[in-house]
This record gives C-alpha cells, structure tokens and sequence, in this order.
C-alpha cells in the first residue's frame, strides 16, 4: 500500500526520550515533526530516509532530523530494531541557548550541509553513551530535583551534540548513504522560496528535465508528490510565524497562499485548528 506522509504530533513537552528496541517487522510512512529529533542506533539494520537522502545506519550512528523534515525509517526485520530517540521542543532550546551557543545549531547545521549523520569514532560514541545513559536513568528517578537533574543530563547532552557537529563527523561515501542531488536542489530551492510562486513546471525546469519525468523522481525521492511537499513546508512556516504573532492572513500571504479559504482548509487538516485559533492558543 501506498505510504503518504503525515504529521506526528507536536510536542507537549520540553523534550522526550525514549528508548525503543522491536523484535517485529515494522513499516512506518512518511511522516514530519515540528521539533527537532536525534536518533541513536543501538543494534539493528535500518535504512533512514530524510528529505530525498537514503542514511544507511550501523549501530553506534547518530542522526538529526530537523523540525519539518519528511522521513522514515525502513527496517530490515532480521534483526531487533534497537534505538534511543530524543525530540526537542523549538523553545525550549532557545530558551536555554545564548547567542554564542545556539543549542539548536547542530541540527541547523546538518541541514546546511545537507547530510544529517554522524558515524562517531570510539571515543565519542563511549562518551555520548555515557551522556544518553545517565539521561535515561534520570527518567527512573523521583526524589528531590529529580526534574532539574533530567533537565540539566538534557542540556549536557546537547551541548555534546552540537561539538560533535562543529567537529563534523560527518562521513560522505557510499556507506553512510544515497541522495538525488537534483532532488536535493529542489527541496532547498523550495525551502528558500516559499512565498513565491512553486509551480512543478518551474520547478523541473531549475533541474532542465521535463515535468512528468520531475514528478515521478520526486516522489519516488521523497515519498510525497511535489504539491504535497510545497504545502507541507508552508503550513509549516505559516505555524511559525502565527507562533510569532503573525496575522493569520499575513502569514497566508507570505507563504505562498494566493487564496485565503484554500490555506485556512489545509491549515485546519493539518493541525486540527484554524489558523485563527492557532494563532489564539
């Protein structure tokens, strides 16, 4: 069956971590965030799919996926799909970075480079296992400050995580994964271009390939048809700049929304509330 992709949720939290390991074949579609997600490999063999890029993981590899980009996990069921996953709430992190340390950098960061995982040498994965352990543990404990401390292993291990990326760890070959680079022009394309107009023949026409041809790479690329990607990435900054105290019919306009009633329409299937009352809440 046809996998699409849909959001997750959004984060009720500051952050969350959890630690998952299946023994079950499992297919998970393509779905986005509005926060931020580190996953950690613990065992299995897993191919991650990120915004047009194929990671393939090994155990022991670190991975961002930044807030609004379009994923999935595909598992290889002959192994136990063992993880540790850490989303972070936007806010939050500012809330505790400074101007010289930006706790969301990394993830800014590997979306600059285009490339979202970080194989780690002994040393850094024995001492980031160190970090995530002790944040796991905090998880059990209820005595006096117990939040302060989960909240401050938290921090820890972000400021760790943002070093290994300025060290960048990054590994470009054939074993760490695939893209389209024509793809990947494209969705960058369209990230920087949203208020504009998106048609698919404008946009086939940046990578000089006809439109039928386009579409079909797209989605076979990214699992979401071109329309479909367009609309989630506005919806996505519209969200933000209503966040931000945006108008909802400015935030419309600078999106890309030529017509009102059609961004209030998807903006409602997308996040359960009209832009108005988003903007409200």
């Amino acid at each position: 069956m046809e996998k699409t992709s849909a959001p997750r949720g959004w984060l009720d939290r500051d952050f969350r971590f959890v630690h998952l390991r299946d023994t079950r074949a499992q297919e998970f579609e393509y779905h986005y965030h509005d926060f931020d997600k580190i996953v950690l490999l613990m065992g299995g063999k897993v191919t991650y799919m990120v915004e047009g890029t194929a990671y393939f993981l090994r155990p022991g590899d670190l991975l961002l996926v930044g807030r609004d980009q379009v994923h999935r996990p595909v598992i290889d069921p002959s192994e136990p799909y063992d993880r540790i996953v850490i989303w972070a709430e936007e806010g939050f992190l500012k809330k505790h970075s400074s101007p010289d340390c930006p706790l969301d950098q990394c993830f800014r960061l590997a979306d600059r480079r285009g490339f979202d995982l970080m194989r780690l040498d002994a040393d850094t994965r024995r001492t980031l296992q160190g970090l995530v352990d002790r944040l796991e543990q905090s998880f059990k404990e209820e005595g006096f400050g117990a939040g302060l401390l989960r909240e401050s292993y938290f921090l820890q291990l972000m400021v760790f995580v943002n070093r290994i990326m300025l060290d960048d760890m990054t590994v470009l070959d054939e074993t760490t994964g695939r893209e389209d680079g024509k793809i990947r022009q494209i969705m960058r394309y369209i990230g920087e271009h949203l208020g504009e107009e998106l048609s698919v023949e404008q946009l086939a026409g940046q990578i000089y390939t006809s439109k039928y041809h386009f579409m079909r790479r797209f989605k076979a690329e990214t699992g979401v048809t071109v329309h479909q990607y367009v609309t989630q990435k506005r919806l996505f900054l519209a969200a933000r700049l209503l966040r931000g105290g945006t108008p909802a019919v400015r935030a419309a306009e600078e999106c890309g929304f030529e017509d009102y009633s059609t961004f209030v329409r998807a903006f409602k299937k997308a996040f359960g509330k009209t832009p108005r009352e988003y903007n409200k809440q």
